[in-house]
């Protein structure tokens, strides 16, 4: 497993190693000892979740003020563009963001701590998205940024509007948002 640093220092890209040849590949997509050595610190995952979604499609920017959600993310079927915007008033890097791009193919993963807004766009046909987080999700403590916050200035890699829930229409600009 590589670990590559974002230009946010607490958001990892996790590479696996992979071990392919003309029957398939096997790589090992987890492992706890190594994946807390690799972030540094101790964690407790405690749900796992599995999406699918159409091309166009985003879904973010989501948090949760009270209970916040560490995650580790990853795509087994297309590609999305990943993005983790840094909610942490004290933080070096408050109001920043990193996106990575997340495929079946690159087999990467992206560690999006606690603290932080989520959320991705599918860039291919469809995806199918598996993360782990390391708290549940709490309906009345989810909070949603606009995706399309002119003061975050993401780069969303679409050519068109995006598809979104009628939640994340209503995300709120960064400026108006509850942080950490």
């Amino acid at each position: 497993m590589r670990v590559i640093d974002t230009s946010i220092p607490d958001v990892k890209i996790i590479e696996p190693q992979v071990f392919g040849d003309d029957r398939g590949f096997f790589f090992e997509s987890f492992n706890h000892d190594k994946f807390e050595q690799a972030i540094g610190r101790e964690v407790k995952f405690v749900q796992d979740n599995h999406s699918r979604s159409a091309k166009g499609v985003l879904r973010g920017l989501h948090y949760q003020i009270q209970h916040p959600q560490g995650k580790l993310v990853r795509v087994v079927a297309g590609e999305v563009f990943d993005v983790a915007v840094d909610m942490r008033k004290l933080s070096a890097t408050f109001g920043q963001w990193v996106g990575v791009t997340l495929s079946a193919e690159n087999k990467r993963q992206l560690w999006v701590p606690e603290g932080f807004a989520h959320g991705f766009a599918v860039t291919s046909d469809y995806a199918e998205f598996l993360y782990k987080t390391t708290d549940y999700w709490f309906k009345d403590y989810e909070r949603s940024l606009a995706w399309d916050d002119p003061e975050l200035g993401v780069v969303w890699p679409l050519k068109e509007a995006p598809i979104i829930s009628d939640k994340d229409a209503q995300g709120l600009l960064f400026a108006a948002a509850e942080v950490y």
